[in-house]
């Protein structure tokens, strides 16, 4: 047995650093642990995010975190691609028919799930700027589930709309009002995100957002004006998977939003003219292996070893279960302001609980924030707990988020038809 375990370790050392084995064993691994998640009725999703925690370094350490940063350009590629599918839902036809419902919706959810989620770590003894700083990360949620369940259900109609609308919005109103909390919190600390105090602060927060949908508005454009005339379907596949690289990579190297200006291409591609439907088809085969690696690579980076400090276990929960208290309520409440059908205002609350790349990705620009330097001690001791309870809250909502989403379009389509 020693023999074998021993042979294994040697193998696994010997094609560690190659990616083309990473990749072949995230896409193997990630196929047969989803068939098998699918005979207790959950989702692919949830096995692709379970085979890449096995794979990871808390497990067999096939993946290593020095192999996941090499192929973070496979979770960026998704996350474009993934970004300009929810975009391309912005047709304005839909846009008109729903009116201000999903506007309103999103909004209320937003400001319900930081709210009852500032409360619950305040009463739980956590200090009120780091609540707030937590507060506005709960609000975010994982568009790349949504999207891959129901591409998978093959699901459409109003719900569905509805449900990318609100998705869509929902990670610009996180970005816009974590960056207005934050600066505020910075200024209770006694310290400031930027030199010159709060109002650049909530300044950079909205140039950031704006000046990612102008990148996006202006890759769309050209994907337009380029792919018009082209009758080969091969051709088009090739001009926008290459734009949709240039527009990820253009946002990551000015640090713009990936998410909002691939939405932002995708709103404008689809508006410009409605035959550009046919450039996402082309896209189509591309999504599962993707999609696959995305969600498998995200649950390398899952950390079951956080359950054994006590003290982010207790905040943990309690950011789980009020985030999904807020979200679900806030949905609720939202759909009744809008008086949308009530198979929306039932089931929508359940698809907003997925949390993850959105939500890491701002808890750790706290963790190196320059504003960190002037903290004391203890304050970055409370900024590394906080980390932990997003990953802790990834590491729960990913695993449990998915199928409660799944059960959530099921149904909301089911009560439509």
């Amino acid at each position: 047995m020693e023999g074998i375990i021993q042979y294994f370790i040697e193998f696994r050392e010997l094609l560690a650093d190659h990616a083309l084995f990473a990749v072949g064993v995230l896409l193997v691994v990630g196929y047969f642990v989803g068939k098998l998640v699918s005979f207790v009725h959950l989702p692919a999703i949830t096995g692709f995010i379970i085979a890449g925690l096995f794979l990871g370094d808390s497990c067999l350490g096939i993946i290593h975190p020095e192999m996941g940063k090499s192929l973070q350009f496979v979770t960026d590629v998704a996350l474009g691609l993934i970004a300009l599918t929810i975009g391309c839902e912005f047709y304005r036809v839909k846009l008109m028919r729903m009116g201000m419902d999903v506007i309103i919706i999103t909004v209320v959810q937003l400001l319900a799930t930081f709210v009852v989620v500032l409360a619950g770590l305040m009463l739980f003894g956590m200090r009120l700027p780091f609540a707030m700083m937590l507060a506005a990360v709960a609000t975010a949620t994982a568009p790349a589930a949504t999207v891959a369940i129901v591409q998978s259900l093959r699901a459409h109609g109003r719900f569905v709309d509805y449900l990318y609308g609100v998705v869509a919005l929902d990670d610009a109103g996180c970005v816009i009002l974590f960056g207005v909390v934050f600066s505020f919190a910075s200024s209770m600390l006694g310290t400031s995100c930027v030199d010159n105090g709060t109002m650049q602060a909530v300044l950079h927060a909205f140039s950031e957002v704006g000046l990612s949908v102008l990148a996006g508005a202006t890759g769309g454009t050209v994907v337009h004006l380029v792919t018009r005339r082209m009758q080969n379907s091969n051709e088009v596949t090739i001009v926008m998977l290459g734009i949709v690289l240039i527009l990820t990579a253009v946002a990551i190297a000015y640090g713009l939003s990936p998410l909002m200006t691939n939405m932002a291409a995708g709103a404008v591609i689809i508006n410009l003219s409605p035959a550009n439907h046919r450039l996402l088809k082309n896209l189509e085969p591309l999504t599962p292996p993707l999609y696959a690696m995305f969600f498998v690579i995200a649950g390398t980076e899952l950390q079951p070893a956080i359950i054994t400090n006590l003290p982010v276990v207790v905040l943990g929960i309690v950011y789980i279960l009020f985030r999904a208290a807020g979200k679900y309520g806030g949905v609720l409440t939202g759909c009744a302001v809008s008086r949308t059908p009530p198979n929306i205002s039932r089931y929508m609350g359940l698809c907003m609980l997925p949390q993850a790349g959105v939500a890491l990705g701002l808890v750790l620009f706290i963790q190196a924030s320059p504003a960190l330097d002037s903290f004391s001690q203890a304050d970055r001791t409370v900024v590394e707990h906080m980390v932990n309870i997003v990953l802790f809250s990834v590491f729960i909502n990913e695993l449990v988020g998915p199928p409660l989403s799944r059960i959530g379009i099921i149904k909301g389509n089911e009560m439509e038809e």
